[in-house]
């Protein structure tokens, strides 16, 4: 009966490390593909009494592709949390790096780096948005530590950073800067050589828990959203983050070259958001695809109690800011009624009109997370181009865009994902043609064991 309840999910640990040098793949890899999808997401180590599904520790899976082959690897993160539990060989943190009674005195970092990991400036970074970034050996996926640029960054560090396609710059931010459930954040830059050129700090309205973050070609936006942290619940054993709609939903808009001292902030109703798709500016306009939930899910009420399921899903959702000063309103519109999440587009496009995008879809009729099973590609007014859905009980991750080449026209190429195949408790990755998802993958590539769902990747071509 256990195994049976284990295998109606994907969400659990796998207790191993392991390379595969030459998988199985069904029907042809383009050849066009050479390079790596690394993925990142948690796996603790230990069982942790009450830790919430965010804080496992990260652990990379990294899919080689070349020449028409495949292979696999995946390695734990050794962040200092991982080190200290594997020498002691149990758990000594809880949720939200709270350390359990009786943990040692000097242990402070409960860094996980589990959420995404990325390629700038030539360094792989493992990414987890309380903490620096981890660096990785790409081909080992041995882990070198942190990267604080020179130590011109400090504190924490989104794990959505955003690259500008033209520039190459990266543009971070990091919320509960002064410290744990703090409302300050703070704001940067790293250019394409991997200097730090910028990184001050200012005020939000309340402290949230901010996952991602809007950049266009000249603007930066922040979503403070009621996801509220508290320090005074964290103490008192309540949860540290909880939802409180009442505070509203507030966006801060700063000009790039700007200061963060001229923020200006936006009010809507209360909604959450893990994930923007894309932004870019039109006229005085700011156009925002989101993923926008109504409550936010795998969070309770400050009391404890759960937020309603029904509106614990989100839909393809449309933000407008009007910059001319008409307004302190932003509009939120709906583009569909399709259950989603991990949206992703051409990267080549961010912060700049987009006419392709795609995310993970799930069935409303089950919980939001670990119920992905399919993909759907929209145009730039959210349109659906394409809709494929897995076998029933398979579920699938973020779908990863790779274009055909460096010139290929916007959406050209192909989608990667790793599927979980329920009744054979193993995984895929599967690969399919980005402007013809309906038809299915073109290729498989097989592995033995299963690949927990887990949170982002991303795609480095070969070099």
């Amino acid at each position: 009966m256990q195994q049976d309840a284990e295998r109606r999910h994907n969400l659990g640990p796998i207790p191993f490390e392991a390379d595969a040098p030459f998988l199985k793949i069904i029907g042809e890899l383009p050849r066009e593909l050479n390079g790596t999808l690394y993925r990142n997401g948690p796996n603790p180590q230990f069982d942790s009494p009450g830790a919430h599904w965010f804080v496992g520790d990260g652990m990379l899976h990294a899919f080689h592709l070349e020449n028409g082959r495949a292979s696999h690897r995946n390695r734990w993160v050794r962040t200092p949390k991982w080190l200290a539990e594997h020498d002691a060989g149990r758990a000594l943190f809880g949720g939200f790096g709270r350390k359990l009674p009786d943990a040692p005195q000097d242990l402070t970092d409960g860094g996980v780096a589990n959420t995404n990991i990325i390629f700038h400036a030539g360094k792989l970074l493992a990414l987890e948005e309380a903490h620096l970034p981890t660096e990785i050996d790409p081909g080992t996926l041995a882990t070198r530590g942190y990267h604080n640029y020179q130590g011109r960054v400090a504190g924490s560090f989104t794990a959505h950073p955003k690259i500008d396609p033209v520039t190459g710059e990266l543009v971070f931010f990091g919320y509960n800067a002064a410290g744990p459930l703090t409302p300050a954040l703070s704001y940067g830059s790293i250019d394409a050589s991997g200097k730090a050129t910028r990184f001050e700090r200012f005020e939000a309205p309340y402290a949230s828990m901010v996952h991602d973050f809007i950049v266009t070609e000249n603007h930066v936006l922040f979503p403070i959203l009621p996801v509220t942290g508290s320090m005074e619940r964290a103490i008192s054993g309540r949860p540290p983050y909880a939802w409180e709609p009442d505070k509203g939903a507030y966006v801060g808009v700063i000009k790039r070259k700007g200061s963060a001292k001229d923020i200006v902030w936006f009010r809507a109703e209360a909604c959450y958001v893990f994930h923007v798709m894309n932004a870019w500016e039109d006229g005085d306009r700011i156009i925002a695809d989101v993923m926008q939930f109504e409550e936010a899910p795998l969070f309770t009420h400050p009391d404890g109690t759960p937020t309603n399921p029904e509106k614990s899903f989100a839909r393809h959702c449309r933000w407008t800011f009007d910059l001319a000063g008409k307004t302190d309103r932003f509009q939120q519109t709906y583009l569909d009624d399709l259950t989603g999440e991990f949206p992703r587009i051409d990267d080549r496009r961010a912060g700049l009109k987009s006419r392709h995008g795609w995310y993970a879809c799930a069935n409303p009729k089950l919980p939001m997370f670990g119920a992905l099973s399919g993909v759907v590609h929209v145009d730039g007014n959210g349109t659906r181009l394409g809709h494929y859905l897995l076998p029933a009980g398979d579920t699938i991750s973020e779908p990863v865009f790779v274009e055909r080449s460096k010139d290929a026209a916007e959406g050209d190429g192909w989608l990667l994902a790793v599927v979980w195949r329920a009744r054979e408790n193993r995984s895929d990755l599967a690969v399919f043609n980005a402007k013809d998802v309906e038809a299915g993958p073109v290729a498989l590539v097989q592995l033995g064991h299963r690949v927990p769902d887990g949170f982002h990747g991303n795609w480095v071509g070969a070099r």
